[in-house]
């Protein structure tokens, strides 16, 4: 049986989730309540592929490591309630040796994006949302105290540290509510959906909408809003916030008015870049999309298409990656990285706060 810990932990005990022996079983670490100075991020990790990155990123020793979304992948996407091979790439993940180590030595947030969820590109019209709930819940040990169990889908935030160095993350869910995407006639070039203006789309819903107001009203000096898609990328036409402009459009107003500095986090598309947009007259917003671990374009499509668009910095990174954020207290700036297999940064912004 699963051990619950408190709302501010992403799993303090130990993880044995479904049949895994005691042999097998995964011990997490508590969330930082101190100080915070290091946050590694990543998406998109098969467990059929090398897992080295892993190790790459336990051996920085970042103070947080956050699991963006497609941490696992169904090799089996059919109507399943019972999401069996969902559970059973749970499963994979849980037995691998560098999982493994990770979770020993680093604390892991997460949220979720498609391939977690239980089916690609789905949102609030996939049947079985609430039995994927139960397995995401489950595997990362979300402590029944915390109010997103109690609630549909998993958004939640942890605040570490205090006074002016309290670091606010906000783990969005992108699908649980999410109204459909407008497919063309004809196919976009690189792509598949195009903006919609139905006045009645969503991508958090009402009672998340409401949430993230709330919770984004709470001081701290920065936070980092983790949302499984892209925010901010404007030059293609696969899923992300922009084939919803309206939502787009509220949360951009939305972070226009938060105090603090806020750096958007986001994953998907099996590539890694750095994206920069207006949120006000004078005011910016950056975004660090990173992705993927091991599954990133180079590796998945004969050709790459180049990413372009208005909001892009510098060029998208298209091998295995992870993002990283380190942030320097006494001259308040956050450096973010675009980092390779070998840890060596390859796209890089600092950003004051």
């Amino acid at each position: 049986m699963l051990k619950h810990f408190t709302m501010t932990l992403i799993g303090a005990g130990i993880l044995s989730f479904c049949s895994l022996n005691a042999a097998q079983e995964v011990q997490l670490l508590p969330t930082p309540t101190n100080r915070l100075q290091t946050i590694a991020i990543g998406s998109c990790l098969d467990t059929a592929k090398s897992l080295a990155i892993l190790d790459v990123i336990t051996e920085a020793r970042p103070d947080v490591f956050i699991f963006g979304g497609d941490n696992v992948y169904a090799a089996d996407e059919s109507d399943d309630p019972a999401l069996a091979s969902l559970e059973a790439a749970y499963q994979a993940l849980a037995h691998a040796p560098k999982f493994q180590k990770l979770a020993r030595s680093i604390p892991i947030l997460a949220t979720w994006d498609d391939h977690d969820y239980g089916l690609n590109d789905a949102g609030a019209d996939f049947a079985h949302q609430a039995q994927s709930e139960r397995l995401f819940e489950s595997f990362w040990q979300i402590a029944s105290e915390d109010p997103s169990t109690a609630r549909p889908g998993i958004y939640r935030a942890v605040m570490i540290g205090e006074g002016a160095q309290r670091v606010q993350i906000v783990l969005l869910d992108t699908r649980f509510f999410r109204t459909a995407l407008k497919t063309p006639w004809i196919p976009p070039l690189v792509g598949r959906y195009v903006p919609t203006d139905d006045p009645k789309q969503s991508m958090l819903g009402a009672a998340q909408w409401q949430w993230l107001t709330e919770t984004l009203a709470e001081p701290a000096a920065l936070r980092i809003l983790v949302s499984s898609v892209q925010v901010l990328a404007d030059g293609h036409q696969w899923e992300a916030w922009r084939m919803l402009p309206r939502e787009q459009q509220r949360l951009l107003e939305l972070l226009a008015t938060t105090t603090g500095e806020t750096i958007i986090v986001s994953g998907d598309r099996h590539l890694a870049a750095l994206y920069q947009a207006q949120t006000g007259e004078a005011q910016s917003i950056l975004e660090l999309t990173t992705s993927s671990l091991n599954l990133p374009l180079s590796q998945i499509a004969t050709v790459i298409t180049e990413e372009t668009g208005s909001t892009l910095l510098d060029s998208a990174f298209y091998e295995a990656n992870f993002g990283w954020i380190e942030i320097d207290w006494a001259a308040r700036i956050a450096q973010i990285e675009i980092r390779n297999e070998q840890n060596e940064p390859v796209r890089q912004r600092a950003v004051s706060f």
